[in-house]
């Protein structure tokens, strides 16, 4: 295969990745990313590194057994345990995605707020509204280009913000790969790791990987996963690089003005005497576009939930379908609509997401290692291991992150 072939065969799997990768720069890593870079400055760079490592790992296994099977990881889980188990596992992700909507419907309504003036209530509503449309509205193949396109808004937001702030690119650079950490940075260190690994974005990643062409036996289909490796990497580099761009901003602009910042909207007022008003406009931009693309992403994640554990088609023409883009976010309007503190909001829905990622890790893990249902896809031993280890180490840090918040010790 020439350069010029293999270059736009490479195109044409790109973009499973990049809708994961929306999902995983949500309202809810910006708060755990400002706070860090605020409080800490560059020091927990790192820990954006070591979780984008392992959130590849975590869906490239995904993608694999959406490729395997033909199956999403829901239809999976629904025709590999027993009933009362997927029930209940079922009952968990949905209640997961209701989390996920919180986040992501207040990250689009502040960003609303920011840029328009709208009170949160609106902002909720239209990003709503804009997320149904998209999903409702058009085809897969033009949402994906839709939602690559919000990402690549997103990156450029904030490499003009960087270009704006000037880091100290001496201090950046060593903080990415040294670990630094103790015990006052340690809370906020775990929140930055368990919201990148998302569980509705790792059902999501074995779904959509089947708008590729895989062709009809092993052997096509294992000449062909390079290219959704390819995909992958390059798509959760993209998002490292644009988690690693909001702690870096925050860190030269707050942490380098001795300025803690504990909430979205403060970071953006803040941004204003620091660092201009242009810069504070490119935050409620990037907000905006983060807001809807994460909430179009979580939603197409619910449907394929709903539908996949009901064992019902995955089908835009039914009314199933149309009913699942919205109607987990119902909740969230609510919650949005009533509460009071929208920093907490986004706390409190990571939590929730902890609670849940145990309900995902484990029946990836079981089922990429079940050679009857992976054949020559089956997840080898020291794979499957690594892949153990990490998700132990995510729970754990998920677990302890649940317990320092309902006994009031996060910092």
């Amino acid at each position: 295969m020439g350069i010029k072939k293999r270059f736009k065969t490479i195109l044409a799997f790109l973009g499973p990745g990049f809708l994961v990768t929306v999902g995983f720069i949500d309202p809810g890593n910006w708060a755990t990313n400002i706070e860090g870079g605020s409080r800490f400055g560059y020091s927990l760079l790192w820990v954006i590194s070591l979780s984008t490592l392992m959130l590849i790992v975590v869906q490239n296994m995904a993608a694999k057994l959406g490729i395997a099977t033909g199956k999403s990881l829901a239809v999976n889980i629904r025709d590999g345990f027993p009933r009362p188990v997927s029930f209940f596992l079922g009952i968990s992700i949905v209640a997961a995605c209701v989390a996920t909507d919180v986040a992501e419907l207040l990250g689009g309504a502040i960003g609303f707020n920011l840029l328009l003036g709208l009170p949160l209530w609106l902002g909720a509503l239209v990003t709503v509204f804009l997320e149904v449309f998209l999903i409702v509205g058009q085809r897969y193949h033009q949402l994906e280009k839709i939602i690559v396109a919000f990402l690549g808004i997103i990156a450029l937001c904030y490499v003009a913000e960087l270009a704006i702030v000037k880091p100290v690119w001496h201090e950046v650079f060593p903080a990415l790969v040294i670990p630094r950490l103790d015990s006052s940075s340690i809370y906020i260190a775990m929140a930055m790791l368990g919201a990148v690994v998302m569980p509705h974005n790792i059902f999501l990643h074995s779904n959509v990987i089947h708008s590729r062409e895989w062709g009809i036996n092993d052997e096509k289909k294992l000449s062909l996963l390079k290219y959704e490796h390819i995909d992958t990497l390059s798509a959760l580099l993209l998002g490292l690089v644009v988690n690693a761009a909001m702690i870096i901003v925050a860190a030269r602009v707050f942490h380098g003005n001795g300025v803690v910042v504990t909430s979205i909207e403060d970071a953006s007022k803040t941004l204003v005497p620091l660092a201009g008003s242009f810069a504070a406009f490119l935050f409620a931009v990037a907000l905006v576009f983060s807001g809807v693309g994460s909430s179009v992403t979580s939603s197409m994640a619910e449907v394929n939930v709903i539908t996949g554990f009901l064992g019902k088609p995955e089908d835009p023409k039914t009314l199933l379908y149309r009913i699942s883009t919205f109607i987990t976010a119902i909740p969230s309007f609510v919650i949005i609509v009533a509460a009071i503190d929208t920093y907490k909001i986004l706390i409190f829905s990571q939590v929730i997401l902890s609670i849940q990622l145990p309900f995902t890790l484990v029946p990836l893990l079981l089922l990429c290692r079940k050679k009857s249902l992976m054949g020559v896809f089956r997840t080898k031993l020291p794979e499957f291991l690594l892949a153990s280890a990490i998700s132990l180490l995510v729970i754990g840090l998920n677990i302890y992150l649940l317990y320092s918040t309902l006994t009031g010790g996060a910092a």
